[in-house]
């Protein structure tokens, strides 16, 4: 592609990834036995339905796909939303809130090997930078406690812009508020769906795998080199 001036990027799997510890799940049972507290594979699958970018898992009523659907726009409609997921996938109600709080604490959210190397390092090479995501939350914690907030020029988050990825809108809004044409921006991201419809307007895409941060020491590394970065 053209030269790159500016790398937008994704938050969840891409640049931070959401890893529970054992403390999570401590005294957190299942509706249907209360008498079991969940094991490793409901726990895994538990944290796929917190965290998968697109899609549904759990059966949902008009109401609740009303706020599934547009649940990045809005606090109170992430929280309905995903508290639904939760007790629909046989948490107590104050467990599933318990979990719930997990997630929305950016404490909660582990950074990438590369993650820091790779926003002070554009930084320092005078390559704007803009973390678009679609969330509900302020992220903006998560990488102050890493030293790398400064690193980043621009937050562009659904529920403050009012627009979610695959929309252009959200694209644009980070492209205008860093004053880069899109034929001069590379998003990187771990959905084709989602982060890939910033090709709709010209940007350049790397698609990066959602794997445990420990498994994935440098592949936002690797996926700017593939665009000369």
């Amino acid at each position: 592609m053209t030269d790159v001036a500016a790398v937008l990027f994704d938050f969840s799997g891409t640049l931070f990834r959401l890893e529970e510890d054992e403390s999570w799940f401590a005294g957190i049972t299942l509706d249907s036995d209360e008498d079991r507290e969940v094991d490793g594979h409901v726990q895994a699958e538990l944290m796929r339905r917190l965290t998968a970018p697109t899609g549904r898992s759990v059966h949902m009523t008009p109401e609740a796909l009303e706020a599934w659907t547009n649940r990045d726009l809005a606090p109170h409609l992430h929280r309905e939303a995903y508290l639904h997921v939760l007790r629909e996938s046989g948490l107590a109600r104050h467990h599933a809130e318990s979990l719930y709080a997990r997630v929305i604490d950016p404490d909660s959210w582990i950074p990438y090997p590369d993650t820091a190397a790779v926003l002070s390092g554009l930084h320092r090479r005078g390559v704007k930078t803009a973390v678009v995501s679609n969330i509900a939350f302020d992220v903006r914690p998560a990488f102050h406690g890493v030293g790398v907030a400064g690193d980043v020029d621009e937050f562009v988050l659904s529920f403050e812009v009012g627009a979610v990825k695959p929309d252009p809108a959200i694209f644009r809004t980070a492209l205008d508020r860093l004053g880069v044409p899109p034929e001069h921006a590379l998003m990187v991201g771990d959905s084709d769906e989602a982060d890939g419809g910033a090709r709709t307007l010209g940007c350049g895409f790397a698609l990066v795998d959602p794997l445990p941060t420990a498994d994935r020491p440098d592949g936002l590394i690797a996926a700017l080199r593939t665009h000369g970065l």
